[in-house]
């Protein structure tokens, strides 16, 4: 069991929740955030906090550290599309410096949050680790280059590393949740109609070649994804993945659940009629999105228990209530 590590990003959604998780699983935690999409609130009391960028883990990383989670990364699609410069600014020249700052400082274990948007469109579902990365979207490409980095930095430099891919994480352990403003997640968007912050939800769409006609999505809970990366840390300190290898890993839970079924899961657990409205499909929009999360199960041991829609969904429902405005 390790006993310092390092959560850059450790104030967001995904961060904080791994954060708890690693705290409670007897880990002495340090959390880099600048706060610019996270929440001080959202670091756990017994975490060290420091508030700087992830360019700073120079001023952070020593040799008492054993190992790095790394959720530092800018994740909004559209705005990538934007303004692609702050995305290969902050998620690959911010993650060059991490790898820089971990060689100096002796630290040979990371784990890497990375996202199933690598694969851009689909050929086939569930997509498996060797199917074509296509990214569409700067974010998507960011991703991908910081993956070809880590195992470039593997190969020569003797890392130990394990990037994770996943699609849609949704619900709450706890006081961590997901309260990103902007808001564009499905499932917080409906408990937001339901709360009465909008008046209805958007369907984009509903003429796709599925059973319900909408988009069919892999949902994740939030404490099975912090779960697999305390496994995948595990592996790479344990030796399963040793020294200069790369592991990459998707994450799904086996299920895809379509808008609708979205959709009407919070009707159920709010009582609140979810008024929708049909908009015009979006452009880039595949009719479903679901990973095989086989490698992770066999090499990691990664099996999710959360995995019906109206346990996510009633999660973060509850988290909606006491923290959404």
């Amino acid at each position: 069991m390790t006993s310092k590590v390092l959560v850059t990003g450790g104030a967001g959604y995904i961060g904080s929740v791994v954060a708890a998780h690693l705290i409670e699983a007897g880990r002495h935690v340090v959390v880099l955030d600048d706060l610019s999409t996270g929440h001080r609130q959202a670091v756990p009391e017994a975490a060290e906090f420091i508030e700087g960028r992830v360019q700073d883990a120079a001023r952070v990383l020593d040799p008492t550290y054993d190992a790095v989670l790394h959720f530092a990364a800018y994740s909004q699609v559209g705005e990538s599309v934007a303004h692609p410069e702050k995305y290969w600014r902050n998620n690959v020249g911010g993650t060059l410096d991490l790898l820089d700052a971990m060689r100096d400082a002796g630290v040979r274990t990371l784990v890497f949050s990375s996202t199933a948007a690598t694969y851009g469109e689909p050929t086939r579902t569930p997509i498996t680790e060797t199917d074509p990365t296509v990214p569409t979207s700067p974010y998507g490409a960011s991703k991908l280059a910081v993956d070809q980095m880590i195992g470039a930095e593997c190969a020569a430099h003797g890392l130990a590393a394990v990037s994770l891919r996943y699609f849609n994480v949704a619900g709450a352990h706890g006081r961590y949740g997901e309260r990103h403003d902007p808001e564009s997640h499905l499932i917080p968007l409906v408990l937001r109609v339901a709360l009465g912050a909008r008046e209805s939800i958007s369907v984009y769409g509903d003429d796709y070649p599925t059973p319900d006609g909408t988009c069919v999505r892999d949902y994740i809970h939030v404490a099975d994804l912090a779960e697999a990366h305390l496994l995948a840390l595990d592996a790479a300190l344990g030796g399963s993945v040793q020294r200069g290898e790369h592991l990459v890993c998707n994450l799904g839970n086996g299920n895809g659940f379509s808008v609708r079924e979205v959709i009407d899961t919070v009707r159920k657990i709010t009582g609140h009629p979810i008024p929708e409205a049909v908009a015009p499909r979006r452009a880039g929009d595949p009719a479903v999105l679901v990973a095989s999360a086989e490698r992770a199960r066999t090499r990691l041991g990664w099996k999710p228990s959360r995995t019906d829609l109206a346990s996510i969904v009633r999660d973060a429902w509850e988290f909606a209530k006491e923290h959404q405005p």
